[in-house]
């Protein structure tokens, strides 16, 4: 449940700091009459969020059992390309993310025309991509265990986010945006380890992979699966009590690369043009 929750506030604060840094410019504008084309930019997001899911889901319960394990391989890694991707990308982008979203809104409006479809490009981008990310992570998250908890989790997280973006547009909300995305960014690192060693796995359940199954130690009896620490290491960060020898080589080799990169100084202040393409 706390996996998801963060995830999902993460990924949804994010989209609702696009949105709200685009509505409040709009109202501050005097371009208030605006406000119902960013609901449509919205909701076609999450529509097309809410359809791809769904239909992931609906293909992979129609496969065999090596495909399913595939299947899960290649979510999982996905999952992992793209919570990487957003921790990189976001931390880059936040530092100029309000002049790059209103700069692109002046040239939308100066344009004169075509402001309507501009205007519900941006939000649904915005929306959509965070949509997506959020699709194969939380398939990911729920392949690799049952319950409640993972889908609560991530609708709390959702809401939270919700309402902190509305916080944000009506000016109370006061982030600092540089610590909340570099200690976020560093729990999804980890979380994101933990998928690519699930993934690995998968891998060798499905008969691709095969190298480095030696089990490299085992603490089934000390810390198993079943108790509620297990569970909860198992959650968050991918724990196995009896790793083999590739998981715990994909997953150490995926926290020094990158942890080495995300520590390393001048990293954010790198291709900080990239935030330009939120806007389309």
């Amino acid at each position: 449940m706390i996996v998801p929750f963060l995830i999902m506030l993460r990924e949804g604060l994010e989209a609702a700091l696009i949105v709200g840094i685009i509505a409040s410019y709009l109202r501050q504008t005097g371009r208030a009459a605006w406000m119902p084309v960013i609901w449509t930019g919205i909701f076609l997001a999450v529509t097309l969020a809410l359809l791809g899911g769904a239909a992931l889901q609906f293909v992979s319960a129609e496969f065999p059992q090596r495909q399913q394990e595939m299947f899960e391989a290649a979510v999982g890694l996905i999952a992992v390309g793209v919570l990487t991707w957003m921790v990189f990308w976001m931390r880059r982008a936040s530092q100029g993310l309000r002049s790059e979203l209103t700069g692109a809104l002046d040239q939308a409006f100066q344009a004169g025309q075509g402001q309507t479809w501009a205007l519900i490009g941006m939000v649904f981008l915005a929306v959509a991509r965070e949509g997506l990310e959020s699709v194969f992570f939380l398939l990911a998250v729920f392949q690799q265990g049952r319950g409640t908890g993972a889908p609560l989790g991530a609708l709390l997280g959702v809401l939270c986010s919700v309402l902190a973006g509305w916080a944000f547009y009506r000016g109370s909300l006061r982030l600092n945006l540089k610590h909340f995305f570099r200690g976020t960014g560093l729990f999804i690192l980890l979380v994101a380890a933990g998928l690519f060693s699930g993934a690995v796995r998968a891998l060798h359940e499905a008969g691709l992979w095969n190298h480095g199954q030696r089990i490299v130690f085992d603490l089934s009896e000390w810390l198993p699966l079943d108790t509620p620490l297990g569970s909860l290491f198992a959650g968050i960060f991918g724990y196995q009590p009896a790793p083999s020898v590739s998981e715990v080589v994909a997953y150490l080799g995926f926290l020094l690369i990158t942890l080495f990169f995300f520590f390393r100084p001048g990293t954010a202040q790198l291709a900080r043009p990239a935030a330009a393409r939120v806007g389309g």
